[in-house]
């Protein structure tokens, strides 16, 4: 059997590579260095413009030809990065060189020595990792996101008063409608996205074990703390002045919980327009061209719902081990979040493409409102509830004598399928007042929703 030629392991970088390819902008191996070449750069612009050590500001042509190291990082740099950490066997020693390499090209030899200065890798790695995570979250996964509670919201609104049958632990019970349904979800992911949004990502600039030590050595007169605190916020982040040799990682332990009960949320709404489908309440959208069953030629499978659940399941595994394992680190460090880290991309990529096929899901179906119906017209006995609490609201206002309501509405219809004539003949008899005999004899399951359709104005 012949070899195959260099293959990607990972799906996300195969088979679904378009629905998550904006991901690899920030999340990759080369996004996470041109981070790194990002707060090298930075570093070696604020020492200057404080004149540390004797150096004087760079000029104007002078930063913005650092800065364009950044700017237009690309194929060439990735692959000097590689040649040098073949070399170095240190991914972030081999960006210092790739940083030095280019004073000397600028004929700015005679500030070498302040690149990287008093840094330790995880200076320069945890607010890399903090400004490519923020970014893919802001730019790639949130929009995506949102995209999807809009989509919810707009059915929401659609569906609004489309009454249906609810189901309490798989059972008939008080009728709600679509829109109601779909709108609980969305509110929740709303809310979850306003949590995700406030995410506070910390960085830490203190060097080997977060003392400031080296440092001070090198300009006991110096602010250090007050100096890291502004280059930090200076890139957009939030200073933490209370760390070990590492940025001890719990805004990533906050903000992948929060992923990931997001993750969760969108699983059940999966799982439940599954069942819907299932219970034929909606239609699938036949799309031209594609293939339900290899075998069976009228299948339409909800292949968008079931891709979508299983992603959310890898994506909420990985975002919980990330949370569970980032925020510890034997004594003042160790490397297993190196490692660790590297998954992030993948993490979120698996949710990314569960939203893409969400957002594709939710706009191939229907609602079949037949089927509603139909269901809602078998199902009188979930009146019971409604005449039981009409009765005890009689008893109280002295309109009726009538002794355990809920005792008599059970004997009439648990466990059994009664119709509108039954439940008619009933109330007909109540010993009720006239009005609520009439309210109760207008009462059909479908129009037992409450202010369900109302509650839809509570979107945002």
């Amino acid at each position: 059997m012949t070899a195959l030629p260099p293959q990607p392991l990972s799906p996300l970088d195969g088979r679904y590579r378009a629905a998550v390819t904006e991901l690899g902008e920030h999340l990759s191996e080369a996004g996470l260095n041109r981070a790194r070449v990002h707060v090298e750069v930075e570093w070696l612009i604020f020492l200057t413009d404080r004149s540390m050590f004797g150096s004087a500001p760079l000029d104007g042509a002078q930063r913005d030809a650092l800065r364009a190291l950044v700017r237009d990082f690309g194929q060439a740099e990735i692959d000097e990065l590689a040649a040098l950490e073949a070399t170095t066997r240190h991914d972030v020693k081999a960006v210092e060189y790739l940083v030095r390499s280019r004073l000397s090209a600028l004929g700015l030899d005679s500030i070498a020595e302040l690149t990287h200065f008093a840094c330790t890798s995880e200076d320069i790695n945890n607010l890399s990792y903090a400004l490519t995570v923020s970014a893919a979250v802001r730019d790639v996964w949130l929009p995506k996101y949102r995209g999807v509670i809009e989509k919810i919201s707009a059915r929401a609104v659609e569906f609004r008063d489309d009454a249906m049958l609810s189901r309490t632990h798989g059972q008939p019970a008080t009728p709600t409608t679509m829109g109601r349904e779909l709108a609980v979800t969305a509110h929740r992911l709303t809310r979850i996205a306003a949590q995700v949004e406030s995410t506070e990502y910390l960085g830490k600039f203190s060097g080997a074990t977060g003392t400031f030590s080296a440092h001070v050595v090198a300009d006991p007169s110096a602010d250090w703390p007050a100096l890291s605190k502004e280059f930090v916020e200076g890139l957009g982040l939030t200073w933490n002045p209370l760390t070990t040799q590492i940025e001890s990682h719990d805004w990533q332990a906050e903000l992948y919980a929060r992923v990931s009960h997001a993750n969760r949320v969108l699983h059940n709404l999966a799982t439940d327009i599954w069942t819907y489908i299932s219970m034929g309440y909606f239609r699938q959208i036949p799309q031209a061209g594609a293939t339900g069953s290899s075998t069976m030629p009228h299948k339409i499978n909800p292949i968008r719902f079931e891709n979508a659940e299983a992603n959310l399941e890898l994506s909420s595994a990985l975002l919980d081990s990330l949370a569970a394992t980032l925020v510890t680190s034997r004594l003042q460090r160790d490397l297993t979040d190196s490692t660790t880290q590297r998954n992030i991309g993948v993490a979120l990529g698996h949710s990314l493409l569960a939203l893409d096929n969400l957002t594709r899901g939710l706009g191939e179906i229907d609602l079949d409102r037949a089927a509603l119906a139909a269901d809602l017209d078998v199902n009188w006995e979930v009146l019971g509830e409604a005449i039981q609490t009409v009765i005890r609201a009689e008893v109280v206002a002295g309109r009726s004598s009538i002794s355990d309501p809920y005792a008599m509405l059970k004997e009439l219809t648990r466990g059994k399928r009664i119709g509108h004539d039954d439940l008619a003949a009933f109330v007909e008899r109540l010993d009720i007042g006239d009005e609520a005999k009439a309210r109760l004899m207008a009462l059909t399951p479908a129009t037992y929703i409450g202010v369900a359709s109302d509650l839809v104005d509570y979107l945002p």
